[in-house]
């Protein structure tokens, strides 16, 4: 029987857990937390978009987002909706293809996982931090609360540094590079952006649907289509978080990064135009702002007109074509710098972490160090908004805990 120790209480440890306990192993997971499960908890605003039903590599990212292929297959959809079902857990499943526990609750998820591992024998202690871990003959040293144990495997599921309230740290990684691994430098990820600009902080609070596109050193490189929200820092919304990955980690590698918002997506530019024409000569009393305050937010409005170099109170019947023009050229791409994330505080995900290229992709165990398994998002694989990291993280926890058991 092997003795393996998994240091985390995440998903993907506990999914580890789960597998190993039931295949036989003698299996001890290490929380520092008081309790197991916390980011699972908070995820989904506490509804936990559990799983996506159509992941694939091109959701991730990483050095090598193609290192998550072979996991996302071993646990397929169909998988993981029958090992739910065998948990007592249904599943809501959305035509976009997130998932969340049919009582949409997170709790709901937390305590079937729980009550899993602990009937397939697995031991987890809590309040119990794992201070060392070191490696001798065929042996792993884990020192936990000033007591040395001996293990024949250990996982590290730690998890990344993102959302510290809830007990992040950066402890995997300090593992992983004393046992001779590389970290890929991390940064925050489905995070929130801070902008260089005099319009937000007055903004604050406003919301609306609109097409954002991120610029990298001038260039368009990714646009999505969704909520907005500015903020006193600068800009949050479901739109904002699918585009900060990669916002995030340019920001890590001195890229000049932007934000160009099109607040008016359902009109083309021409057609905005020959709107703004049309209401300049059906309302040419009535002020530029008056205006488009039917077309867009009235905070926004006003700073675009700013912005347009066009007095808010101006007769929109004397606007000249030129500055009719303008302005819905502003409308379609008004611009803001990109300063700074919102941090790891704030960030759902982390980005960067154990390098892939260390690790077999098919069993999670380390190329440098036999014995040694990573899961979950202590590794260099982060995907985008919408059950993909979870999916990830149950996959490699799946695959490791089979594994070790061996």
């Amino acid at each position: 029987m092997k003795k393996i120790a998994i240091i985390g209480g995440g998903a993907s440890g506990l999914m580890a857990a789960l597998f190993a306990a039931r295949a036989g192993a003698d299996v001890t997971l290490y929380e520092h937390n008081a309790s197991v499960g916390k980011k699972i908890l908070a995820s989904g605003n506490g509804r936990c978009n559990i799983i996506n039903t159509a992941a694939s590599a091109d959701d991730y990212a990483g050095q090598d987002p193609s290192f998550a292929t072979y996991a996302l297959k071993q646990l397929s959809f169909g998988y993981f909706e029958m090992l739910c079902l065998s948990l007592g857990l249904l599943l809501d499943i959305r035509e976009d293809g997130r998932c969340y526990p049919l009582s949409n609750e997170a709790r709901s998820v937390l305590a079937a996982l729980k009550s899993a591992v602990g009937d397939a024998g697995a031991k987890i202690l809590t309040d119990t931090r794992v201070e060392s871990l070191s490696k001798k003959g065929d042996a792993f040293i884990l020192t936990a609360n000033a007591k040395q144990t001996r293990y024949d495997r250990v996982l590290i599921a730690t998890g990344s540094e993102a959302a510290p309230q809830l007990g992040a740290t950066g402890d995997g990684y300090r593992f992983a590079e004393a046992l001779g691994h590389d970290i890929v430098p991390t940064y925050p990820s489905l995070v929130q952006l801070h902008l260089d600009s005099r319009h937000h902080a007055k903004m604050a609070g406003v919301k609306t649907v609109a097409e954002a596109t991120l610029l990298i050193d001038g260039k368009p490189r990714k646009k999505v289509q969704g909520d907005i929200l500015f903020a006193a820092y600068g800009i949050s919304g479901l739109a904002i978080l699918d585009i900060s990955q990669m916002a995030s980690r340019a920001l890590m590698e001195r890229q000049r990064v932007a934000i160009s918002l099109n607040l008016l997506p359902r009109f083309d530019l021409q057609t905005l135009a020959n709107t703004l024409e049309r209401l300049s000569a059906s309302v040419p009393r009535h002020s530029v702002h008056t205006v488009l305050c039917g077309l867009i937010p009235a905070k926004i409005a006003t700073h675009l007109l700013e912005d347009a170099q066009i007095a808010a109170a101006a007769p929109i019947g004397g606007l000249s074509p030129k500055e009719l023009k303008k302005l819905s050229h502003l409308i379609r791409e008004w611009k803001f710098d990109v300063s700074a994330t919102h941090g790891f505080k704030h960030a759902e995900a982390s980005g960067g972490g154990v390098s892939t290229a260390q690790v077999n992709n098919k069993t999670m165990e380390s190329k440098r160090v036999d014995g040694l398994y990573f899961a979950g998002e202590v590794l260099d694989i982060v995907g985008r908004r919408g059950g993909f990291n979870f999916h990830f993280a149950w996959a490699s926890g799946m695959i490791a805990g089979r594994e070790m058991a061996k």
